[in-house]
């Protein structure tokens, strides 16, 4: 299972450890377009930079809608499935979950016809959203109770080519830059006991074709796939083949062409003219060594992303394809601190793995705090949250009061100080009777959190625009 957050990240090593272990026939070289030994490397770093948010999201979608075997899956392709319950550390197929509101997930197939999103009315003081995500991770759009309001509505959804009249009754069109993409809908719990009032909104979404919609008959199906298995060991040493797979599905955007015409130079994508596979060891030696490079880079702008305040980083890494303009290195980041992230009007992510003294944080060496001042708790329209990560998978971690965060609906259950502040308390054991409804459990190790602020005011104070904000996330505090 894809359980780690190094699932990518390693894959530039085992390439190199594979190469130089494996016995490949070494590829005849005719070919007089092959690139010197520092091009090639180059274009494989560039090219692991590029690739990586796609071969990601292929993981993911793997997991989730096509293997029924993966202990993940959710649902075929164009069928919703709504999750009545949040995440917990037994979902690993996507790192730094969100465990605030139950998952509704849709995968869809739009190369024979459109697809239509429909939202049933909601209360307005549930907040909900759809966030629509493309196999090249942008976010194309979204529907919900910042976007769209929370009346019903009918919404479609087409694939890259699609041209077609607009039925009435459709509210929007939304164009994926993919012929495969996802919808990831997000209703807010407020407590264990709403369950079945979210079970009751989530009912109310429905997926169906655009001909099922005009009651006309279908149209022809489009042509099986024969999705490549992929799992944490074979990405290690397929995932340009990988890469090359997911392309197909995703037509060159003008901003795309010069990577693309790199990539086919080493085998891969649309134009090339020699297979990935077939290439020699030393072709694969220089391409690992690039793709090593890539992941470093991507490290680096991980951990320098946006602006450090009191230890977190502050930053906008999610949009859609406008947003990135073609910065690869902006989207890789983004997908490795963690896909599926929300624009930052709709959430936004201050993230930390260091104390406000730039100690790492590390639950089996320390107690921390994070206090809030009275009147100081983050500004937002809909709800914010604190939620616990283990620092080396940043996956949920399983701990004995089966919580993983705290946020905003909590607050009638907190103890607040005389002053008015709210401390929680950030620890591996529990702090005692009279502190345990403020504990957020931290793993025995490394430790990652991550603050969400769902919907955030943009009066003052605020944590918008990202860089200028006039709210600033309080830091973690090592106990004495």
């Amino acid at each position: 299972m894809l359980t780690k957050r190094e699932l990518l990240g390693s894959a530039a090593l085992a390439a190199i450890t594979a190469a130089a272990t494996k016995s490949i026939p070494v590829f005849a070289q005719t070919n007089t377009d092959r690139p010197r030994f520092f091009a090639a490397k180059d274009i494989a770093e560039a090219g692991f930079i590029y690739g990586l948010p796609i071969v990601m999201n292929y993981a993911v979608m793997y997991e989730y809608a096509v293997d029924r075997n993966s202990g993940q899956f959710k649902a075929p392709f164009n069928q919703i499935k709504n999750e009545p319950n949040v995440y917990t550390y037994k979902d690993t197929a996507v790192i730094t979950p969100n465990s605030d509101t139950p998952y509704s997930l849709l995968w869809m197939d739009l190369r024979a016809e459109p697809i239509v999103l429909s939202v049933p009315e909601v209360d307005p003081k549930r907040y909900y959203s759809v966030m629509l995500c493309d196999g090249n991770t942008y976010n194309y759009g979204y529907i919900g109770s910042r976007a769209t309001g929370s009346e019903p509505g009918d919404y479609m959804v087409v694939g890259p080519d699609w041209k077609g009249a607009i039925p009435p009754g459709i509210k929007k069109v939304f164009r994926s830059s993919t012929q495969l993409s996802a919808a990831a809908y997000r209703t807010q719990l407020f407590n264990p006991d709403d369950v079945e009032n979210v079970r009751k909104v989530q009912a109310g979404y429905k997926v169906q074709t655009l001909s099922a919609y005009l009651n006309q008959p279908a149209t022809t199906a489009a042509a099986a796939i024969d999705f490549p298995k992929i799992d944490k060991e074979l990405v290690k040493t397929n995932f340009f083949e990988y890469l090359d797979f997911a392309l197909q599905f995703a037509p060159a955007q003008e901003n795309e062409k010069e990577i693309r015409a790199q990539l086919a130079r080493i085998g891969i994508g649309p134009g090339k003219t020699v297979n990935f596979k077939d290439l020699s060891l030393e072709d694969k030696l220089e391409i690992g060594l690039g793709m090593k490079e890539g992941e470093r880079k991507i490290d680096e702008a991980v951990a320098s992303a946006g602006k450090e305040i009191n230890g977190w980083r502050i930053s906008s890494m999610f949009g859609d394809s406008a947003f990135f303009n073609g910065d690869w290195l902006k989207r890789a980041a983004g997908a490795k601190a963690g896909i599926y992230g929300n624009d930052a009007e709709e959430a936004t992510y201050p993230m930390t793995r260091l104390d406000s003294d730039g100690q790492a944080l590390d639950g089996s060496k320390h107690n921390y705090t994070l206090t809030f001042p009275s009147g100081q708790l983050p500004p937002v329209k809909a709800f914010w949250s604190v939620t616990m990560y283990d620092g080396k998978t940043q996956l949920l971690i399983k701990n004995p009061i089966d919580r993983y965060l705290i946020n905003a609906p909590m607050l009638p259950n907190l103890k607040k100080n005389a002053d008015g502040s709210l401390t929680i308390y950030i620890q591996n054991k529990s702090p005692g009777a009279e502190r345990e409804s403020n504990w957020l459990p931290a793993p025995d190790g490394p430790i990652y959190l991550a603050m969400r602020l769902y919907w955030p005011r943009t009066e003052p104070p605020s944590i918008l625009p990202v860089g200028q904000e006039t709210w600033q996330p309080p830091g973690v505090k090592r106990m004495s």
